[in-house]
């Protein structure tokens, strides 16, 4: 029977974007550089992240601060729309509410959506093959990151919607053989300090 190992999935929302998505503003690029700060001494195999550049920036400031953790770009950690959901799957005094959320994304991005999810599920998640840990990033957006914490916690798959991350915090979900995912650590922002804080969030949720 092949060996299996625990394999821990770090997570981060992209640091602060400028506006015209050409990269990070002057804080996202303060963020990025705190996260790689904070996870020195963390035994990362690889940093995965998406293709648009408010990604590939974070990853890339990420990895300036450890020492030769390679760089890898993959689709599945981009932005997309996971899951769209239909009315019968959802509460009913929130189903109004869900539904004209993901109707305001592109077609393109919900159409493509639910196979790139599928794809990160498979990529990213579960234990490893060998008889050692892993430890890799992941630095995507949003939408994702709520997927992958749903799933850890199976809850439905609609349900990713109103998960939220800041930018540049993170989360650790640990996938170890024969046991339920764990949830180890949730949007964790303490690598910041308050002005760098809750970025991503409306001003309302700032705390």
């Amino acid at each position: 029977m092949p060996h299996t190992a625990p394999r821990f999935l770090y997570l981060t929302r992209h640091a602060e974007a400028a506006e015209d998505g050409s990269g990070l503003t002057e804080v996202g690029r303060r963020q990025a550089v705190l996260l790689g700060e904070r996870l020195r001494g963390v035994p990362l195999t690889a940093i995965h992240h998406g293709p648009l550049p408010r990604a590939a920036q974070t990853a890339r400031l990420v990895g300036d601060r450890l020492d030769g953790v390679p760089l890898r770009l993959s689709a599945a950690a981009g932005d997309y729309v996971p899951h769209v959901p239909a009315r019968e799957e959802l509460p009913a005094e929130a189903a109004d509410a869900v539904l004209g959320f993901p109707d305001r994304i592109p077609a393109e991005e919900r159409r493509r959506g639910p196979g790139l999810a599928a794809a990160a599920l498979a990529e990213f998640t579960g234990p490893v093959a060998g008889e050692e840990p892993r430890h890799e990033l992941v630095v995507t957006h949003n939408f994702l990151v709520g997927w992958l914490v749903r799933a850890a916690l199976d809850a439905p798959e609609w349900r990713w919607i109103g998960i939220d991350h800041a930018h540049a915090a993170l989360t650790v979900i640990r996938y170890v053989p024969g046991r339920p995912a764990a949830l180890v650590l949730f949007n964790d922002a303490g690598h910041l300090p308050a002005e760098l804080r809750w970025t991503g969030f409306p001003p309302e949720l700032h705390v």
